[in-house]
């Protein structure tokens, strides 16, 4: 099993660049997509609906108690890009404290969250999984606010979705992003 070591991660997400497994058993391929999606977390559009769900306290949010499981959670599917050498690598960047996970509980019960890595003032979102309704975009909101209180702007989702689109995610061109990226880098702020 092939390893990616943080350092060379952490080079990666520096340069723009993203590794994924091409599926669960593939090799990994590093991604650099033209044009990017990104989410400004200081303007996150939040539905009624999830603003009062949120209000509610429904979820327990807690900041990567369960990391490896999220990762797990979010490989659990039929057609997925997150490979156990894709796990080993992001767990080796955990234990240096640059991936993190948002986590949405109902008591004892993991309901659903997210993972990425923070360098500086962004954050690159790598997935998301919930088993109960509105517990990722929870998770989502979380990550947010606190990226917000932080002074972190850049929140890179990497491809548009229609759930994304409906947060308020856009695309930008390679260069802008790269632009963005470079400014969000130099700042002294971090997640934790």
């Amino acid at each position: 099993m092939t390893v990616i070591p943080p350092d060379d991660l952490l080079h990666m997400y520096a340069s723009g660049i993203f590794p994924m497994a091409e599926g669960r058993d593939g090799p990994i391929a590093l991604y650099s997509p033209d044009p990017r999606t990104i989410l400004d977390p200081a303007r996150l559009h939040i539905s009624h609906s999830l603003a009062k769900t949120v209000r509610s306290r429904h979820f327990e949010i807690r900041i990567s108690t369960m990391f490896e499981r999220v990762m797990r959670e979010c490989a659990a599917r039929e057609d997925t890009w997150i490979s156990e050498e894709i796990i080993q690598s992001y767990l080796a960047l955990h234990e240096r404290g640059f991936a993190h996970s948002v986590e949405a509980w109902l008591g004892d019960t993991l309901a659903g969250g997210l993972y990425g890595v923070a360098i500086a003032g962004a954050f690159f979102g790598e997935s998301m999984f919930f088993t109960r309704r509105d517990a990722s975009k929870v998770a989502l909101v979380t990550l947010c606010s606190r990226m917000t209180e932080r002074g972190m702007p850049l929140l890179d989702v990497q491809y548009t979705t229609p759930h994304l689109r409906g947060f308020g995610a856009f695309e930008v061109s390679r260069t802008e992003y790269l632009r963005r990226l470079d400014e969000a880098l130099r700042l002294p702020v971090s997640f934790l």
